[in-house]
């Protein structure tokens, strides 16, 4: 009797444990993300700039076009706060000062540095993410456009600002970055306090037109708030996969069903101790697999598996292991892979339960139509041989 109520309380437990709610990793679609909040993925840069003046009184004067010519070169710095509002798309405000150059055509020696302020929004793409798809990488290329207001502290001077440029950004850590930034902004002929106009009818090319600032900028920044951004999950893939579950669930609930009710039999026949041993050495035990999958569904099937295992320890007996998939989806070469998979991760975790690796066989039966629903056959079975 003590074995029949033993047998009993493990098909209980198969019932029980089978019902729990099951783990799984949530499916997630490929380079989309979702939105994230206000305070996530901001940042605050600082840089050192090296700016080149090009001013529009110097048009047909014979000056050097050298950018680090000393007639023209000068140093300023520049701090930045902004936020990514997506992988792709992002919005910065920039403060700058420099130590601009005034470009004297009529005395080449006459070089005068003047202060400039300038404050500007920028909306920058990430042009990586953009095209390749948002990913976390050490490399980024990102372009962006320069629309704000510049102050000439010598004269008192405002000018509207127009520019665009490059911004080279390595990620140290998830933090941390450094920033390679080349740039040029345009603004009113008059920026840097002198208006000429050359040409016939007071008319220049519009490049020759205005004042420009030309620079470069190497700086650092520090990443605020939550870095990065989640995947969306597959809502398709999802609904897909707790289907699979339900069905292994219900599946893994009929088996133990009947074998709660062969048990009970047995009770009601009242066989000899011996027989009910051979009964119960022969019980086969099912695992079942998600779609596609020969990741086990849920631990808990492996209930009544470890008791086939430590049978088996204690009797030195041979296990089985038959993987089986459903014939409705893929292909009976694929299928009968993926059968050989689902055997071995059984065989995988027998091991780990202590059965020796000589005393498991397993085998592979491919696509299979011998349960319904069709779902079911995504399946291992465990029997003592």
């Amino acid at each position: 009797m003590k074995k029949y109520f033993l047998l009993l309380l493990i098909a209980g437990m198969s019932i029980t444990a089978t019902a729990q709610e099951t783990t799984t990793e949530i499916p997630t679609k490929k380079h989309r993300v979702v939105t994230n909040g206000f305070w996530d993925n901001w940042f605050i840069d600082f840089g050192y700039d090296y700016l080149s003046a090009y001013s529009n009184q110097e048009h047909g004067m014979g000056v050097s076009g050298n950018p680090f010519s000393n007639k023209r070169g000068a140093h300023g710095f520049d701090v930045s706060i902004g936020k990514w509002a997506t992988p792709s798309f992002g919005m910065r405000a920039k403060f700058q000062a420099a130590w601009a150059k005034q470009v004297n055509t009529n005395n080449a020696d006459f070089n005068p540095l003047y202060n400039q302020i300038s404050l500007a929004l920028q909306p920058m793409v990430n042009l990586h993410n953009l095209f390749a798809g948002y990913k976390p990488r050490v490399w980024n290329i990102i372009a962006y456009g320069t629309a704000g207001w510049l102050h000439n502290c010598d004269n008192s001077s405002e000018s509207f600002l127009l520019g665009a440029g490059i911004l080279n950004q390595f990620n140290i850590t998830k933090r941390f970055h450094i920033n390679v930034d080349i740039y040029a902004n345009a603004g009113d002929p008059d920026m840097d306090g002198r208006l000429v106009s050359w040409g016939s009818n007071g008319s220049t090319p519009l490049f020759q037109s205005r004042d420009w600032l030309i620079g470069w900028s190497v700086g650092c920044g520090f990443n605020l708030g939550k870095v990065g951004w989640d995947n969306a999950p597959d809502v398709d893939a999802i609904m897909a996969m707790n289907k699979a579950q339900v069905d292994a669930l219900n599946a893994s609930l009929a088996d133990s069903q009947a074998e709660n009710d062969r048990l009970q039999n047995l009770l009601k026949n009242q066989k000899p101790v011996t027989k009910v041993v051979s009964d119960c050495v022969a019980t086969r035990a099912s695992v079942f697999f998600n779609l596609n999958q020969s990741k086990i569904a849920s631990k808990k099937d492996l209930v009544n598996v470890k008791e086939i295992a430590e049978y088996a320890i204690a009797n030195n007996r041979t296990v089985v292991v038959t993987g089986y998939a459903d014939s409705n989806t893929g292909s009976a070469e694929y299928n009968q892979a993926l059968s050989q998979r689902r055997a071995d991760a059984v065989a995988a975790e027998l091991v780990k339960m202590g059965v020796n690796k000589d005393k498991i066989e397993t085998a592979a039966k491919g696509g299979v139509n011998d349960l319904d629903p069709f779902s079911y056959n995504r399946r291992a079975t465990v029997i003592l041989k």
